[in-house]
């Protein structure tokens, strides 16, 4: 496992990200600078989402079969998906961050989308990433008005990135 984090700090909100990289040699061969955008987007993600304090999540970058696994143990679902969001119902405790949960991104599922998607492969880890930390802050899409509003704070954080919007041919993050 190689782990690297993050700390940024506005005057309300101090966020501190977590990276561990789960397959290395995949990671490293597919995406430059793929720990980097990933820990930049889950700072901008969650700074956007207007919560103040500390707060630490993390970001795995894994392989599908850990996205399968994952997602078989806790969805029921015996498939590799591209994003897993695992929120934390923690309140911070004084001098202790909040501890926000973790996001999982499946690789390979990943350049496949882009690849069908015509995006590039650091825009849909963006994207990704920004979507699987506006779940642990709480959005979510099951609801039209939700899911527009999440929508719409997506493409708010990926632009801040340089990202363009992802929803441009109507499509969905998934998960």
């Amino acid at each position: 496992m190689n782990a690297a984090t993050m700390l940024a700090k506005t005057e309300t909100t101090e966020v501190l990200v977590l990276l561990r990289n789960e397959a290395p040699d995949v990671w490293g061969r597919s995406i430059l600078g793929a720990g980097k955008l990933a820990k930049n987007a889950a700072i901008a993600a969650w700074i956007a989402t207007g919560r103040t304090g500390l707060v630490e999540l993390s970001i795995v970058l894994g392989d599908d079969a850990l996205s399968r696994e994952l997602n078989r143990k806790y969805r029921g679902e015996d498939k590799p998906t591209n994003v897993l969001s695992f929120a934390m119902d923690n309140a911070a405790t004084r001098g202790l961050p909040q501890l926000a949960g973790d996001v999982v991104i499946a690789i390979e599922t990943l350049i496949d989308e882009a690849q069908s998607k015509h995006k590039t492969p650091e825009e849909h880890l963006g994207h990704l990433v920004v979507h699987g930390v506006l779940h642990l802050a709480g959005f979510d899409h099951r609801e039209d008005l939700a899911a527009n509003e999440m929508e719409q704070l997506e493409i708010t954080v990926l632009e801040s990135l340089g990202i363009r919007d992802p929803y441009i041919d109507g499509e969905n993050a998934g998960e």
